[in-house]
């Protein structure tokens, strides 16, 4: 019999299958489909202090391998996230839940994490400054060692649950973003966030999103995640929360591999709003397919 279980950040998993804030909402239109339970846990909607109706439609250009998405973090706001989601979650779902937040200024993810980090159920935060379709906030954040070692710093200030900080690809080094908010006071960090892409309508000669430019998501990032997540696992002593391109039980195997403990499951997702549990109920013969016996044995074991 295997053994599925890891612990990310002090808090223990069943599993290491994560779906990815803002491809599983507020787990709600998931556990109409399926019991959630079976899970590691899920990262809900990424939430910001007021609520977002989010980038003008066309928000979804498809493309070999994967998709753009311009969504624009739309999202009902902290206010809501406490009243209604939470306690909504708290009926479908019995395992702590990773908080993913965001904002436009240190304040604001300030904030969003003071008003969550009384929530019981809440297990993980992870604050996103890494996202390429607003202006004026996410990956502007990540972008920058100094940046992003200053929003870790202010929100570690605020709350004593584990801070995991999501990581852009977009950048020359992620290694050194990590060890920034490593020096920050980060618990650990996910990654990777889309690549910034852009698709064409030959007809219109326009770009096909409104917000012209979108995350590039699915299968095209797997060998992308890989390569950074195996790179940060030599910068940083922190766990890492890997994804990019997970759709498959050896996706997850690959990852962990690299140096991820968990890993998040993203487009797969809405592709497939089934692809998660597959993921899950896939594991164990996969694990036993290629002679693991324990899961938490191979993290970082490409670097040994």
């Amino acid at each position: 019999m295997v053994n599925t279980q890891v612990t990310l950040c002090g808090i223990a998993l069943e599993n290491p299958v994560i779906p990815a804030s803002g491809t599983f909402g507020f787990g709600r239109e998931f556990a109409a489909l399926y019991d959630i339970n079976c899970l590691g846990t899920f990262s809900f909607k990424g939430t910001t202090l007021h609520p977002r109706f989010g980038n003008p439609t066309p928000r979804i250009a498809e493309c070999a391998a994967g998709m753009l998405n311009a969504v624009g973090l739309q999202n009902p706001g902290v206010e809501h996230v406490k009243a209604v989601e939470l306690p909504a979650l708290a009926q479908i779902f019995h395992k702590p839940v990773m908080a993913n937040v965001s904002g436009f200024s240190v304040a604001e993810y300030v904030s969003v994490v003071e008003q969550l980090t009384d929530e019981p159920q809440i297990g993980w935060f992870e604050v996103n400054i890494s996202c390429p379709n607003v202006h004026g906030g996410g990956m502007s954040f990540g972008t920058s060692p100094a940046a992003a070692e200053e929003v870790t710093r202010a929100v570690r200030a605020v709350t004593k649950k584990p801070l995991i900080v999501k990581l852009s690809p977009n950048v020359t080094d992620i290694a050194a973003i990590a060890r920034a908010c490593e020096a920050g006071g980060a618990d650990g960090v996910s990654l990777i966030n889309t690549l910034l892409g852009m698709r064409l309508n030959l007809r219109t000669r326009k770009p096909l999103l409104a917000n012209t430019t979108g995350g590039l998501s699915g299968p095209a990032l797997l060998p992308l995640a890989v390569r950074m997540v195996y790179q940060v696992y030599e910068a940083v002593k922190i766990p890492i929360v890997g994804m990019g391109g997970v759709s498959s039980a050896e996706d997850v195997l690959e990852l962990m591999m690299a140096g991820a403990t968990a890993v998040e499951v993203g487009a797969a997702n809405l592709v497939d709003p089934y692809a998660s549990e597959k993921i899950v109920k896939a594991l164990p013969q996969v694990m036993e397919q290629y002679g693991i016996a324990r899961l938490a044995d191979i993290i970082g074991a490409a670097h040994r």
